[in-house]
């Protein structure tokens, strides 16, 4: 029963839930990210290369076309691909870079903490009283 206790305070602790949220939000916002270097930057990349972004491939050794028509056998690297990926981590990290940049802007900075006060008074303090103090006899 004590290991299960111990589960259920790590599980709800509130590092954990944050982070459980971060995760979820970061799996939307790459769903995101995908869908926008692959409408919208794919393609007017491709433009330079006058094809679709995603298919450039560098084709290692050729297939042969089956009887339906489909290309067996073909070995590719998909640099085109990869470029994409590439594109849409870069904009990931940046929107995390300013999100980060962001919150770090709006905490409170924190002041120096005054130097303490001595313990008692100083010897210059004591002496001046003394003098004080036989001033007025």
């Amino acid at each position: 029963m004590g290991m299960l206790k111990e589960f259920k305070d790590f599980a709800m602790k509130g590092n954990l839930i944050d982070i459980a949220v971060g995760f979820v939000m970061g799996a939307a916002f790459k769903q995101v990210v995908t869908s926008f270097t692959g409408g919208i930057v794919s393609p007017l990349i491709g433009l330079i290369f006058n094809a679709d972004f995603k298919d450039l491939k560098w084709i290692v050794k050729d297939g042969v076309a089956d009887e339906t028509g489909k290309v067996v056998g073909e070995v590719a690297v998909l640099y085109g691909d990869f470029i994409t990926n590439v594109i849409d981590f870069i904009i990931v990290a940046f929107v995390m870079f300013m999100i980060v940049k962001g919150v770090n802007a709006t905490k409170k900075k924190e002041e120096p903490a005054p130097e303490p006060a001595p313990a008692g008074p100083s010897q210059e303090d004591l002496l001046a009283e003394i003098r004080d103090l036989l001033a007025k006899k």
